[in-house]
């Protein structure tokens, strides 16, 4: 079969790969083609949105795949410092990253994102470091724009139709089985149909659902990677006015604790004032999410308690370590086991008649009560526990025995390929980037990925 010829071929339809794709058709005549697994994005509906019912494993996940990538279908936040969301610092440096982050924020409010601004600081912010500090908890205060889950659809929309309108070939329900190389130097991919696809510049960027691909294939190219860690943990609801004098300074409150049992980092992710509790089909496991509407609230907050892993000899899969825990908790229940805090204390399972009992009402209806504590490891049981009463001393509340805790959540990110500061790999004009290639752990960060690398390819070519 004759393969067809791009300038460009960018594996992945996520941030990194959309802003690639903006930045390289700035410049006209350029062939580019984007190779996206999942379904274009009016065709990514899930059962559990579309109809309340349980999770049907589709394949792929139309919540973690498809056109715009995970991040299409998060809350859609936008943090706007290079100290948060990735390790694009340690590769190019604060000050670049800090104007690539500036830059891709620019890009998204040209698309349609609003101008409010979390976070920036004021003598309530201060204060609040400080409340913290004496909880031994580090507060990381950022700016943070949040586009909110359906606005995040319409940008990711608006990117689509601008890549048509300037003749970027796209392809949705495409997913790739191989790159290919030769002399060291990138030639091209094979779809998963068969079709050779000739390029001279590749770029990687398969999101995290996609780190397990990536990291098969820079084996069988011989590419160094190096180990990132596993996220591992639940995600908490609770009242949003508990949280609420916090959110509306900052709207994700991050904070950072290590434990007094085991030392070990702990730290919130993802919270969604008056959000919902979500669920999404990672492959094979099914696990915790959750998101907020810009014009549709709850009365309830989520966040995640994720902790941090790395794992030395003679162990060496992390992402196989976090899916063992999520096929526990999907054995035990079936999907998702919801618990109260006050019974996890107690070691006892929650009920279907405790449950009912509980002051806070499950956003995530399909979730079964049960006992976390057969599930998770009692090291990762202890860590949640001493950030939730840690995190009480500042919000009343926080600890309460009505306090929901969903299992488990589980943040998969890729083993990490050697790369330079123009993100390109070990096999010249292969570039990698984005969450699923382990640079980047959210939205901000994988788009600024996506247009160093672009930059990188436009100066070669």
């Amino acid at each position: 079969m004759e393969p067809t010829t791009y300038d460009v071929i960018i594996i992945g339809g996520g941030p990194a790969g959309i802003f690639a794709a903006l930045e390289l058709s700035r410049r006209p005549g350029l062939k580019i083609a984007v190779l996206e697994k999942g379904r274009d994005i009016e065709k990514r509906l899930c059962p559990i949105r579309e109809t309340g019912g349980p999770c049907r494993h589709c394949q792929p996940c139309s919540i973690l795949t498809g056109w715009g990538g995970a991040g299409a279908f998060s809350d859609g936040k936008l943090t706007l410092s290079p100290a948060v969301g990735g390790h694009l610092s340690e590769i190019l440096g604060e000050a670049a990253t800090a104007q690539l982050v500036h830059e891709a924020d620019a890009i998204y409010r040209q698309f349609g994102a609003p101008e409010r601004v979390y976070g920036e600081q004021t003598d309530e912010l201060e204060a609040l470091e400080k409340r913290a500090a004496l909880a031994g908890l580090r507060f990381i205060s950022v700016p943070i724009r949040h586009l909110g889950t359906e606005r995040c659809v319409e940008i990711m929309r608006g990117m689509r139709d601008e890549l048509l309108r300037r003749g970027v070939t796209l392809r949705t329900r495409a997913p790739v089985a191989r790159v290919l190389t030769s002399g060291g130097r990138v030639t091209g991919v094979e779809t998963a149909k068969g079709e050779l696809l000739a390029a001279g510049a590749v770029i990687a960027a398969p999101g995290r659902e996609g780190a397990a691909w990536l990291e098969a294939t820079a084996k069988t190219l011989g590419l160094t990677l190096a180990r990132n860690p596993v996220d591992l943990g639940v995600r908490v609801e609770l009242p949003a006015a508990v949280l609420e004098p916090i959110t509306r300074l900052v709207y994700e409150s991050k904070f950072i604790y290590y434990s007094r049992a085991f030392d070990d980092q702990v730290r919130t992710f993802c919270m969604c004032p008056y959000g919902e509790v979500s669920t999404e089909f990672a492959g094979d496991v099914l696990t915790v999410n959750g998101h907020s509407f810009a014009d549709r609230h709850t009365s309830n907050t989520n966040f995640a308690l994720l902790v941090s892993k790395n794992f030395t000899e003679p162990f060496d899969d992390p992402i196989t370590y976090g899916k063992s825990i999520a096929r526990l908790a999907n054995l035990l229940s079936g999907g998702i086991i919801v618990q109260r805090l006050g019974d996890l204390e107690a070691g006892r399972r929650t009920n279907t008649e405790r449950l009912e009992r509980s002051i806070v009402r499950p956003t995530l209806t399909s979730a079964v009560p049960g006992d976390l504590n057969l599930v998770l490891p009692y090291r990762y049981v202890v860590n949640i526990l001493e950030i939730l009463h840690a995190m009480d001393e500042i919000a009343p509340g926080v600890a309460s025995r009505h306090t929901l805790l969903y299992g488990v959540e589980v943040k998969f990110y890729s083993s990490r390929p050697h790369l330079t500061a123009e993100l390109e790999t070990e096999v010249q004009n292969l570039f990698a980037g984005g969450d699923g290639a382990g640079v980047t752990r959210g939205l901000i960060q994988a788009s600024a990925a996506g247009l160093v690398a672009a930059r990188a390819i436009l100066k070669r070519l």
